[in-house]
Order: C-alpha cells, then structure tokens, then sequence
C-alpha cells in the first residue's frame, strides 16, 4: 500500500508524458489523482502496518496531510480540464507530468518515518513545482521560477545541515546512528543538547523556509503571482503542508529531547513575525494574486503561532491544515478564472465580477469571507481554537498581536476583494473568450462546500484523527 502511494502517480505521470494530445493529459491526470484518493481512502480506514526497518509509517500525522493533499490534488486536477482548454496556445505536457512526480513526492513526505527521506522527497517537491510556476514563460515568470528555485533550495539546504547535526548528535552520544524518528525520540535522552539544539536551528530556518514563514517568505509573492491558479493553490495549500508536516515532525523529536520551549518560543515569534508582516503588505494591495500569497504567508503564521502555543491550540493546527488548505484551493481557482476573463491580475482593472462571473466572483468572494476566519467556515473554528487557547494560557500579548492582525487583514483583504467583486465592469475591459464551465467552477464550488461542512460539523472519524494527531504532539486527551 506504501509503495501504491509513490508508484501510481509517476506511472500517471509516465502515461501523460507520451500522450501526444493534449486535451487528453488533463483527463488523464484526474483519472490517476482519483485513484490516489481512493487509496489514501483505504488507508485511512485500514492503516497498513510500519515497513520492515521502519522507514514508512503511517500514523495520525501524516494521514491529516496526506488526506488534505490528496483531495486538494484532485481538484485541482479536475479544473485543470477547464482551464487548460483555454491555454491551447501552450503544451501541459510538462505540466500535468509534473503535478503527478509532485503528487508522489508529497505522498512520500506524509508517509516516511526517516528524516533523511522526507528531505529527499521535500526537495523533490521543490524541484518539480518550478517548471509549473514558469507556465506563462515570460519575463516575470522566470524571475518568479528562479527566486522561488534559489530560495526554497537554500532552505532546504539549511534543513539539510540541521538534520547533519542531527546525525552527528547521535555519534557523540555513542548511540546507533539513525534518521529514523522512532530511534531519535527513543535515544533522546542521551543527545548532546548543544547539536541538538544548533540543529533545531537549522531545521526550523530550512522547513520554515519552504513554509513561506516571514522573513523567509519573499519568493512567495512572486511565485503566486506568476503560477497558473491550480499552480497557486497547491503551493499554497499543499506543499505548505508538507513543510509543517516536517516542522511537526521535528516539534515530536523537540518534546523528548526536553528542547520544546526553545522550540516553541520560536514558532511563536517567527508565527507572529508573518502575520504582522501580511497585516503591513495585504493593505491595497494592486496585484489580487500576490494578495493571496500574503496571505498565505498570514495562515503559516497561524499554524506556527499554534504549535508555539501548544496545548489545545495545537487542535487548531492540525484543523488549519485542512481548513486553509481547502479554502486557498478555492480563492485561487476562482481568482484564476477572474484573470483569465479579465486578462488582469490588477485590481484597477478587475471590477463587477459579479455581473462579468457571477459563479467565479461569489466563489471568490465567499472564499474571502472563507479565509479570513469568519463563520460559519472551517477556519473560523481553527483560528477561534489557537485565539482561546492564548487567552487561556494566560499569552495575553501573543493574543492579542494574533487577534489584531487578523482584524487588520480583514480589513486589508476587503478593500482589495469587495471592490473587484462589486460595481460595473469597467467599459475598457478587455473582453476575452473564457466563460465559466462545470469543469472551472465545479472544483472550487466543491471544496467551498466541503469548507462550510466542516465550519458546521466535524464527522466523528475525523474528530477521533484530530485527537489521535494532538496525542502525538503531547496534548493529554
């Protein structure tokens, strides 16, 4: 089962290379992205046992990750067939081939138990993505394409030395040199605290980096801006996760190592350092698509801030996962309809979507009242989960910076989305040949309805795999 995970996605991605026509690649990408889902199902509900030597693993964690990058690579595949019809003037070859090696990366990242591993299969991520942000090949796409290139890379570089340090912690301590995350949290004891700790460091600057974490975060708006929207949202619903993933995974070796305060201050301060840099750049903002990667940039910080504060807010992170990374499939599918319609990412530009896209513009304007936390949509439970638990906690201040930002970002991303949304549409806009389709508003529409499902019901499987997730990061059930 661990092994259909991998190898079914890089077959599909061997059949959509040699397809010579390319209104078929899409389809063929979404008939492998199904049955991706379908075993991610079926492991799910029967988890196969832990590989011989330990390498792959299933466990709570990775079924939260894997589960939310699944759904989110179908639907991205099914919209894929909308939109690349209307990107006849370009091959999806490299595209569609490239979202599967993506899709088989990412699957190994949420099941391997090895530190070194998921780095390769992180790395793989990275790699593969680039071709996809350089669609359009321009002038600003490959600048995005090598910003994103040279500064992810350095961050993994930089996690690639943390996990040096790592290996070499076990050496001092005259233990069984391992990367397996089993062995480092049952020899944790014995690591010498200051490689421990140098490489913690590294680690959380390397993954942090990936994630998009300020002030790491400056290939972001670029890459978003310039990536195809079903580009976008798997960068920033998908592969964003994977980076917490391997932060989560870290956070588990940090409580047995008796590092976690470290460990945590950090999160807080980097988490908090995001949102306050959102709040400053979301404000009237000109390009609505580099909006979207601020905020992204907001909900990493989230997510960090959560893990910082643990306890109970570490619920609201695992529930972030899903909830941000199904409302960010939404705002950017739809946002890639808008610009597609209006030949314009310029909010001068783009004005009455609703009456020019009346499916598309309410999908977008319902994704922004989605993603800045407000009910009754799955975020709103996430953020409302991280902001108590503060208060709780008696971090009045991390509160409070948490809730002001938000109130900012709200604010920042209305005067930037309500305008596109409302009015007339402008007399000079340019008039171009998309329409909405079953096939470019449907994936969006669905996730939007699977958003406001879990704002108002989380199924019980799903509760009981929360729970089983916060147990492994050291929350008391």
């Amino acid at each position: 089962m661990y092994a259909a995970l991998i190898i079914l996605p890089l077959i599909g991605a061997a059949v959509t290379w040699l397809i010579p026509f390319d209104r078929l690649r899409p389809k063929v990408l979404s008939l492998f992205t199904f049955a991706h889902l379908g075993i991610t199902i079926q492991m799910l509900s029967f988890t196969p046992p832990q590989s011989p030597g330990g390498w792959f693993c299933l466990d709570a964690l990775g079924k939260i990750v894997l589960l939310s990058t699944s759904v989110l690579f179908l639907f991205c595949a099914l919209y894929s067939i909308g939109y690349l019809f209307y990107r006849r003037e370009r091959s999806n070859r490299v595209l569609c081939c490239g979202l599967l090696v993506c899709l088989s990366a990412a699957s190994m990242v949420t099941i391997t138990h090895h530190l070194g591993l998921m780095w390769v299969a992180l790395e793989t991520t990275t790699i593969s993505m680039a071709p996809m942000i350089y669609f359009n090949r321009n002038a600003r796409s490959i600048e995005a394409t090598w910003k994103y290139l040279l500064i992810c890379s350095v961050g993994v570089a930089l996690a690639l030395i943390g996990l040096y340090f790592l290996a070499y912690a076990t050496i001092v301590a005259r233990v069984e040199p391992s990367l397996l995350l089993d062995d480092l949290i049952r020899d944790a004891g014995k690591l010498s605290s200051g490689w421990v700790h140098a490489a913690f460091v590294f680690l959380l600057i390397g993954f942090g980096t990936k994630m998009g974490l300020a002030p790491l975060h400056t290939w972001k708006p670029d890459a978003y801006g310039e990536a195809p929207g079903l580009v976008g949202a798997l960068l920033s619903g998908g592969l964003v996760n994977l980076a917490f993933l391997a932060l989560l995974r870290i956070y588990q070796l940090s409580l047995a190592t008796k590092e976690i305060m470290f460990f945590q201050n950090a999160l807080v301060v980097m988490g908090l350092i995001s949102m306050i840099v959102a709040a400053i750049f979301m404000a009237r903002q000109a390009d609505f698509k580099r909006m979207l990667a601020y905020s992204s940039v907001e909900h990493v910080g989230i997510m960090a801030v959560a893990l910082g504060l643990g306890g109970k807010a570490i619920f609201g992170a695992l529930f972030h996962i899903l909830a941000n990374g199904l409302s960010k499939g939404v705002m950017f599918l739809s946002s890639g309809n808008i610009h597609r319609s209006y030949n314009s990412k310029s909010t001068d530009h783009v004005r009455g979507a609703l009456r020019r896209l009346p499916w598309s513009g309410g999908l977008f304007l319902a994704g922004f009242i989605a993603i800045t936390g407000s009910p009754p949509f799955a975020p709103f439970i996430s953020e409302f989960t991280i902001v108590s638990s503060a208060f709780i906690q008696g971090r009045m201040l991390v509160g409070a910076i948490f809730l002001i930002s938000l109130m900012i970002i709200f604010i920042g991303m209305a005067l930037t989305v309500l305008p596109m949304v409302m009015g007339e549409v402008p007399a000079d806009s340019e008039t171009t040949s998309y329409r909405d389709t079953i096939y470019t508003v449907g994936p969006p529409l669905a996730l939007l309805l699977l958003v406001f499902l879990l704002g108002v019901w989380i199924p019980a499987p799903l509760m009981t795999l929360l729970n089983e997730a916060s147990a492994l990061l050291g929350v008391p059930q």
